[in-house]
């Protein structure tokens, strides 16, 4: 399996969320699982525009996931919109909010946490394995 998020920024310097409406009803990056002949990028750009509205300009490609547990592989791009972000799957996403990357809501997972973190370090890009979500309430 092959998922692509996005770390959005804005003018600002805060990160694009979407808090689901399912599972743990958590706050995660906007994405989801690639489609037959698409690549992470693409899969990224096409969640984006699916969950939030948004265009993407894409950055940077700034970290890729693997968990073993669930035979994937998550690519996270970190990227930039001027547009004007909108809850449009209302099946998946309650809500939606810009943060401060210091100041992340809750509940959230390690996983989403440690993917902001690299997307905003600045650092090079990293192959991570990844074990079960640690909740963060």
């Amino acid at each position: 399996m092959l998922g692509a998020a996005s770390v959005i920024l804005d003018e600002h310097g805060r990160i694009l969320l979407v808090k689901h409406g399912y599972g743990e009803l958590n706050w995660e990056l906007p994405g989801g699982r690639g489609e037959a002949h698409e690549s992470a990028e693409e899969t990224a750009r096409r969640e984006a525009r699916e969950e939030v509205g948004l265009e993407l300009d894409i950055d940077r490609l700034t970290g890729v996931y693997w968990e073993p547990n669930e035979d994937a592989h998550h690519f996270v791009f970190r990227a930039r919109s001027t547009g004007e972000a909108r809850v449009c799957d209302r099946g998946e996403i309650t809500e939606i909010g810009w943060f401060d990357p210091r100041a992340l809501p809750r509940p959230l997972s390690d996983f989403t946490e440690s993917r902001v973190v690299d997307a905003l370090s600045g650092g090079p890009t990293r192959v991570h394995t990844i074990g079960p979500r640690v909740w963060r309430r």
